[in-house]
This record gives C-alpha cells, structure tokens and sequence, in this order.
C-alpha cells in the first residue's frame, strides 16, 4: 500500500481527534513519501494524548504541508522521494501501525547504508518547517527551579560548577522553609497564568505539601510505586520468554496502555499516558529515582514547554546487579546520597540547557538550589554572569529579584 491509496476508513482505528485530523488533511497526507508520511502519522494517531503544545504544533504543520503548492511539495520532500523502502514495508499495515513501521524502517536504512542520506532529509525538513512555523513565545518568561542534596547534612565538594559562569553563586541563601517558598512561587505563578499543563511540579520522592487549589501538574516517583512495580513485572515476564531480545521487549513496552500498570484517570488521560511513556520509554526510571526525574524534567521541557518547572532530586537507591534491580524487591534498600547529590547536579544543569532550546530563552530565568543549605545559582536576563555574592538574601526575595 502507499499513501496515494490512503481512504478515511484506514483511521478508523485512531482516537476521535486523530482521526478527525487525519481526515481533514488526507489530500494532503496522500501527496507525502512513504519515508516520511508514517511518521507523521505516528503524531496524527496520538493527537488525543498529546500537550496543546503539541497539538497546536502538529496542526501548524500540518497547514503548512498543505498550503505547499504541488512544485513546492515536491521541493521539499525530494530527498525523501529518494528513500527506497522495502515490498514488506510497502506491504505492512503502516496506517494503523505507524510507530512499528518507523521501528522497522529505521532498522532496514541501516542495513541498507541510507541512514545518513535520511538524517539529512529530515534536517533539511525541520529548517524549513521552524521558519514556516516558528515556535510560539512564551505569555510569560519561564522560570526553571531545580532542587538538589535532599538528605544531605553536610557536603564539601563543589557544586554547580556547569552553571556557575552562567549566573550569579550565592553562599548566604535563607533556607528556613526554602522548600515551602519556592512551591508557593510556582503556584502563585499557575494562579496568576492558568494554562492547561502550564505549571509543573516534579519529585523524585514523596509530593511535598503545596497548595493543591493551583493549577500546578504534579509528578512524584513516590506515587507511581504501583506502577513501576506492575511494569517491572511485566518486564521479567517479558525476559523469560524464549527468543524474546532487546528489540521485541521494546515493542512489548511500546503498546503498553495505562490500564495494564494501574493507571486509568478518565479526567486526565494525557497525563496518565504521559506517565506511561516516562516508564517505558525511559532507561532506568523503573528503579532510579534520580533518571526518572531527570528524564521526566527533559520530556516536560521539550513536549509540554511549561511556563514553570520545579523538578526536586531524592535520593536514589545504590546501584546493584541488573537481576536485583528488576526484582522490584523494597527490601532494606540502600541509598546512595552523595552518588545522587553528584547525578542531581549534573541534572540541575540539563534542566537548564533544555530550557534554553525553547522559545523565549533569553528572557527566562532559572535556580538551582542546595536544600536545606545556603548554596544557591540563580541565571537569568537581570542577573550578572560569573558573579558571587556574601549577601544574606532570601529565597522568595531571591527569586523576584531573577525574574
């Protein structure tokens, strides 16, 4: 099958805004390379599930595929054109299956030495697609707050040294109910600017007390314990079956739906898949608390683009062989302070280039703090670069003064 034989009833299987979407730009979709199109179609099927950050970029690119005259189609996809696709992916349910077809055509460009010329179709594609479709300011300048050393009574090592040329290093922080300030920053922050999956709150351990009337979309290792233990039950099982490899275990992993690891808010399906995604997609957010942070804070910032992120690090659990970690076992867990407090700085500083990829970089702000200490980096446009300062400063007043 190729997309020029592509009929409404091929989506029937999406969810309704997908299909709906799908339908609406057929014409479209049906003038597109098969190298490229199931792709696309991979976006289109999740469409329900998506951020509307997402979604209002899907249908931006989607106007703009087809506002293209036929000649300027035919410009744009001529790399792609040039692809050569196998009779058994040609010949594979790509419609309905979208996101195995991507799977299994990224594997067959390897076999077949077109990998490069597929990178260099699909960059070319996204320049021309970003000065089509810029990326949308933010309403508001973003604010990024990231909390490491929860645990730690005393360290000597350096800290921040990635952000330090960056902003200004404080040694005095008040850090009396630090923690209470800054999560009523953020929540005064999504009072003020309500936007649905605006206002982010992510912890690696137990959800600390904020105030639940604000719009702020909390994540918290701690409460996904159920979940991460029916996953990584899932995965043994997986494992033990014969001829079952890395490959078929991340397909396995791909279908799986919120209601197979306990997950079923009807209120907020898109979070509850976007925790399913966080599980399966990410390597070691089923054992580590510091990687699911991590991954959960980059995942945020690149799809969701929030206007406000507080990503708290925990202590994570000692590193142990591969058997035991996938046991699921809680028993007399060890943890691993400073081996987290080093991961959660290292963290803190990608928090920080993956909000400077997003629009309106420059006029965003961010603070990296030690808690329960009185270490302290504070980045943004008012704040003078590779600065110290003695002052005795508090944190709320610290932060209305970055931002």
């Amino acid at each position: 099958m190729l997309p020029h034989d592509l009929k409404p009833e091929h989506f029937s299987g999406y969810a309704a805004e997908a299909r709906k979407l799908a339908i609406q730009y057929l014409g479209t979709l049906r003038s597109l390379p098969l190298s490229f199109l199931p792709s696309l179609l991979r976006e289109v099927a999740d469409c329900d599930f998506k951020f509307p950050v997402e979604r209002r970029a899907l249908e931006k690119e989607l106007a703009v595929l087809a506002s293209l005259s036929p000649p300027q189609r035919e410009d744009w996809f001529a790399r792609f054109a040039q692809i050569q696709i196998s009779p058994e992916l040609e010949h594979s349910d790509w419609p309905n299956a979208p996101a195995q077809f991507v799977e299994r055509l990224s594997a067959y460009l390897w076999t077949t030495h077109q990998l490069d010329a597929f990178r260099m179709a699909a960059t070319a594609y996204a320049d021309r697609l970003q000065k089509a479709a810029p990326s949308e300011p933010p309403s508001i300048p973003r604010l990024g707050i990231t909390i490491i050393g929860q645990g730690i009574i005393s360290y000597d090592g350096p800290l921040f040294r990635k952000l330090r040329a960056h902003g200004a290093c404080f040694n005095r922080i008040k850090a009396e109910n630090g923690l209470r300030l800054l999560l009523d920053v953020a929540a005064a922050r999504a009072k003020a600017n309500p936007t649905p999956y605006g206002h982010w709150y992510i912890d690696g351990g137990h959800e600390a007390d904020h105030d639940r009337d604000a719009s702020l979309t909390c994540i918290s290792y701690s409460s996904l314990e159920p979940a991460r233990a029916a996953l990584l039950r899932k995965i043994r099982a997986e494992i033990e079956r014969p001829g079952m490899g890395p490959e078929a275990l991340r397909t396995s992993l791909a279908q799986m739906r919120p209601a197979d690891l306990g997950l079923g808010n009807v209120e907020d399906a898109v979070l509850d898949r976007f925790k399913v995604k966080m599980l399966t997609e990410g390597s070691g957010t089923q054992v580590f608390s510091t990687t699911f942070v991590q991954w959960t804070a980059r995942e945020v910032l690149r799809r969701a683009q929030p206007l406000t992120l507080v990503v708290r690090f925990a202590p994570r659990q000692r590193q142990k062989p591969m058997n035991e970690l996938l046991s699921g076992s809680q028993d007399q867990t060890e943890l691993d302070l400073i081996g987290s407090l080093i991961d959660a700085d290292m963290g803190a500083y990608y928090n920080w280039l993956n909000q400077q990829r997003l629009a309106g970089a420059e006029r965003s702000s961010f603070l990296v703090w030690f808690e329960g200490h009185s270490d302290a980096v504070a980045i943004g446009p008012s704040v003078p670069r590779g600065t110290n300062s003695n002052s005795e400063i508090d944190i709320r007043e610290l932060l209305s003064w970055i931002t």
